[in-house]
């Protein structure tokens, strides 16, 4: 689904992601983690086509980012830790908004709402929604279309512990039927949802394995992410 070959990017003097390579595989649900200031954010930008590589290259169903960015796009839904959000338009109306923006008709709007339990906010102002139920319009826009493959940035951010665990709870249905690719910095989170791990510090690559070996090796992903760091920050010093 994924495939990142020789990733790289650079500001100015700055490098921010270092030839990275991994490949990840349709029906996963896959974390993207890393300390502060490590490259993720700047990862996922290239995987969304947002940002430009320096060198290498994203394909996403064999379409490359860059340089078949429409194909690409169409296969990715994205939601980033603040989702786009209109608080003047009603629910119903910013679905029907993005439908319009990514050439669907309406006829998949109903099942988002289902699936994200957003029915009976529907005719609401999103300026007036809590944020558990922003983050579902979030999640609800970046499924039109049914993009085989999902993003979530920091999809539980600011969430209680009961909206924590019905997102959550919601990955998990959509990794039946998606990839989904979960940038966090909480990795309890990991542990309860995810398959696989991708760890990276200081832009490169330090972890391309399945949490239960992670954890089997470490005792959680806590230590393995401290133990994989230290390693990394002491072979470049």
């Amino acid at each position: 689904m994924i495939r990142a070959e020789q990733l790289s990017r650079s500001f100015a003097a700055r490098r921010a992601v270092h030839q990275l390579n991994f490949e990840l595989k349709s029906g996963s649900i896959v974390a993207f983690v890393g300390p502060n200031g490590a490259g993720k954010t700047t990862t996922l930008r290239m995987i969304t086509g947002a940002l430009a590589p320096s060198s290498g290259r994203v394909l996403v169903d064999g379409f490359d980012t860059f340089e078949q960015p429409f194909q690409a796009r169409a296969q990715i839904g994205f939601l980033p830790e603040s989702p786009p959000l209109y608080p003047e338009l009603k629910v119903i109306e910013n679905l029907r908004f993005v439908c319009s923006i990514k050439g669907l008709d309406y006829s998949g709007i109903d099942a988002v709402v289902e699936r994200c339990e957003l029915a009976e906010v529907l005719g609401q102002l999103q300026g007036q929604l809590s944020k558990g139920f922003r983050q579902r319009v979030g999640l609800a826009l970046a499924l039109l279309g049914d993009p085989p493959l999902l993003i979530l940035d920091e999809p539980t951010s600011g969430l209680d512990p009961a909206q924590i665990e019905g997102m959550r709870e919601l990955i998990r249905t959509l990794g039946e039927e998606h990839t989904v690719v979960l940038s966090t910095h909480l990795l309890s989170e990991v542990e309860a949802v995810c398959d696989h791990v991708l760890m990276i510090d200081r832009g490169e690559l330090v972890a391309d394995a399945s949490a239960d070996d992670l954890i089997g090796e470490y005792g959680n992903l806590q230590q393995a992410f401290l133990a994989r760091c230290a390693v990394h920050r002491q072979d470049r010093s």
